[in-house]
């Protein structure tokens, strides 16, 4: 196998796992009548590729948002400045207002945000290489937030916080039907 097959063939495998868990969270959000909105920092807009892999999903993806600069998180998403000075863009606080910013600004019931160190380089001690930080939330619901610590390169780190994102909708939207 050729370096170009090998990486074809890697690259085909992760876009499989990202679309399969896309195509759910799709079947879910039809199924209950709500759009999505994605806020996204170290995954660059990956997680918006997976979720418009699939077909159909203009009717419950609503928009998309890379954040990737401190400054665009202010002024796109709101993030407050004070929060970045304090907690830093890595951080539960942060991924909080940026999934509010992201329903604030978009027309979407429920979304999800992303902030992390992809790596290789920009970790510390206690911010290390794989620190993803994640927040779920429903338009005027509660926010559920999560901090993972990814082992692994750039591209694995940045394909398990897609998979987690995702996971997490799936998650979020289980506990909102059980409710209801």
């Amino acid at each position: 196998m050729t370096l170009s097959q090998y990486w074809s063939h890697k690259i085909s495998d992760i876009n499989q796992n990202s679309f399969d868990l896309a195509a759910k969270v799709g079947v879910r959000l039809a199924q209950c009548g709500l759009k999505l909105v994605t806020a996204e920092s170290c995954t660059g807009g990956w997680l918006g590729q997976a979720v418009t892999a699939v077909a159909g999903s203009s009717a419950w993806y609503e928009r998309g948002f890379i954040t990737y600069s401190n400054a665009s998180k202010c002024e796109m998403l709101g993030v407050q400045q004070t929060t970045l000075d304090r907690y830093g863009a890595v951080s539960a606080q942060t991924a909080q207002e940026m999934v509010i910013g992201a329903l604030n600004r978009s027309h979407a019931q429920i979304g999800v945000s992303i902030t992390g160190i992809a790596g290789p380089d920009g970790g510390t001690a206690l911010k290390p290489v794989g620190m993803v930080c994640f927040a779920w939330a429903l338009k005027d619901g509660a926010v559920r937030q999560e901090i993972q610590c990814f082992q692994g390169d750039r591209e694995t780190i940045r394909r398990l916080s897609v998979a987690t994102a995702l996971q997490g909708i799936l998650h979020l939207l289980s506990d909102a039907t059980a409710v209801a």
